[in-house]
């Protein structure tokens, strides 16, 4: 079931780099198995050394970020294929929110199909809010608010933020596509009614039920 967002408060991560691809995001290699790891599959190769280690210096593994709810990223976040893991991975991470500059059009789709908050922010505006999460460095919270569509956190006023409203609604009622057309069944049902009176010839096969 896709989990509702109205508001989430977390510590923002800056991952300031432009063209971060799925792959990065979710390396394939560990999406071949029936049980996988998503928490550990998430930025896997960025983390860790050739020796297995973890890189100190990524960002995720700084204690400050370790437990952090909002990702912040540059230019065209999830370039690359299609591929759910590299929001699934996020999502068991505790990361409910990524702000970015642009994002990948199918990894955007992704992120509202599974209650995951895809926030743009302009080039300009988005370099100010990434200076702020920088200079917080995991000290305090940032909040985002999907009613208000508004972003709030230390080192400066809130930011306003534009969503299409379908996606609002979506991400409010936690709706993926399957949901919003339930939402439509009983209109779904009587237009197949008529259709089945007035236009029989359309019916290849009769309703089972």
């Amino acid at each position: 079931m896709m989990q509702p967002f109205t508001r989430h408060t977390g510590i923002a991560a800056p991952l300031v780099k432009d063209d971060v691809n799925t792959d990065q995001i979710a390396p394939i290699l560990h999406s071949r198995g029936l049980k996988e790891d998503y928490r550990a599959m998430l930025f896997h190769r960025a983390r860790r050394r050739d020796d297995g280690s973890e890189d100190p210096d990524f960002v995720l593994n700084k204690p400050q970020f370790r437990a952090a709810g909002i990702l912040v990223a540059g230019e065209n976040f999830g370039a690359g294929s299609s591929r759910e893991s590299a929001v699934w991975s996020m999502l068991a991470n505790g990361i409910r929110v990524i702000i970015a500059k642009s994002f990948a059009d199918i990894y955007r789709e992704n992120c509202l199909q599974n209650g995951l908050l895809p926030v743009v922010l302009g080039s300009a505006l988005g370099d100010q809010f990434i200076a702020r999460v920088v200079a917080v460095d995991g000290k305090a919270p940032f909040t985002v608010d999907l009613g208000t569509q508004r972003i709030s956190g230390p080192g400066g006023p809130d930011v306003a933020f534009e969503i299409p409203a379908a996606d609002r609604t979506r991400l409010i009622e936690g709706l993926d596509d399957i949901g919003l057309t339930l939402k439509h069944v009983d209109e779904i049902a009587s237009w197949e009614a008529r259709a089945q009176t007035a236009q029989p010839w359309l019916q290849s096969a009769r309703d089972s039920r």
